[in-house]
């Protein structure tokens, strides 16, 4: 099923990342994401629905500090934590700060805080 086109969808992310194949492999195994070449040999990803693409940028600084934040919804945070952990990530905040909402935030490889988000069941 393509993605959905409609305004004011969030569509593109551009993601500071030190090692490209290094950032890539770490959100294809922990996400399950999506990894391709664009036709102009940047490395491309699409998440885990098809819904939201994007491309790995070198000579950006990391988004180190918690200001504008994005969260990863997943089905087990407790489970992806641990994916995060085994493929170099760190856990930044662990599950339960946010309670009731199970979530959790790390660092991925190249420095980036992320949110994991599970859906109350």
């Amino acid at each position: 099923m393509p993605p959905t086109m409609a305004n004011g969808k969030i569509c593109y992310i551009e993601m500071p990342a030190t090692d490209i194949r290094r950032a890539a492999d770490f959100y294809k195994s922990v996400f399950g994401w999506n990894i391709r070449q664009r036709g102009d040999g940047s490395t491309s990803f699409d998440d885990g629905v098809n819904e939201v693409s994007g491309a790995f940028v070198l000579g950006r600084p990391p988004s180190s500090e918690v200001g504008m934040l994005v969260y990863i919804l997943v089905d087990n945070v407790a489970a992806t934590v641990d994916k995060v952990v085994a493929e170099g990530g760190e856990i930044v905040q662990p599950i339960g700060a946010d309670a009731p909402e199970i979530t959790a935030r790390f660092r991925d490889p190249a420095g980036n805080v992320l949110g994991l988000y599970q859906h109350p069941a």
